[in-house]
């Protein structure tokens, strides 16, 4: 049964043409690289539409998002930071400017707040006198009130991000690279068939 089998095979490789064979895998090879260059391409297309996004402050967690879910189901669309790069390849530097500048703006409000209530608190304790002699009263208002005089660090990590590829996917790219690689194969076992069994 095996044997029978076997024969049917090698009878089938000795009839097609191993020119055929490595016809395909070139045609095969060259619309994979052609789609692998295109999904690499479109992943550029939506970084760049992430980095405008962030840029304008218009919807970036969407268009981050877009760029996640192709790049992870995409072959050659890697975003991924490795060992050899310093920083990931995703960082939203106006995004993190605009929420140090809120930060920023949010404490000197407070503690601008603070200092008036400290004047008007020290203003009824010493209605008279020079402003100098206040100093004192409103250090130990301001020390006494637990207010913030520096920027809580904003940890930067949270808006720097890395995807990373598949090895393959089941895109025209990835069926593409699979018809090649058997495509190849075949040319291979029609060619040895063909060259041994004469």
């Amino acid at each position: 049964m095996i044997r029978h089998q076997s024969r049917r095979l090698t009878n089938g490789f000795k009839v097609i043409k191993p020119q055929y064979f490595f016809v395909l895998a070139v045609v095969l090879a060259a619309t994979s690289v052609v789609s692998l260059r295109a999904n690499n391409e479109h992943m550029i297309k939506l970084r760049d539409a992430v980095y405008s996004a962030d840029k304008q402050n218009d919807h970036v967690e969407n268009s981050l998002k877009t760029l996640q879910a192709y790049v992870v189901t995409h072959m050659n669309t890697d975003l991924s930071g490795g060992s050899s790069t310093v920083y990931p390849p995703i960082q939203l530097k106006y995004t993190y400017d605009r929420l140090v500048q809120a930060e920023s703006d949010a404490l000197a409000q407070t503690n601008s707040q603070f200092y008036t209530a400290a004047q008007a608190y020290c203003e009824a304790q010493k209605p008279t006198g020079y402003v100098i002699n206040r100093i004192g009263c409103i250090t130990d208002y301001l020390q006494s009130h637990d207010t913030k005089h520096e920027i809580v660090p904003v940890p930067d990590a949270l808006y720097k991000f890395a995807f990373a590829s598949p090895s393959w996917s089941p895109d025209l790219a990835g069926w593409s690279l699979v018809g090649t690689i058997l495509s190849a194969i075949a040319f291979v076992i029609s060619f040895v068939v063909r060259r041994f069994t004469k």
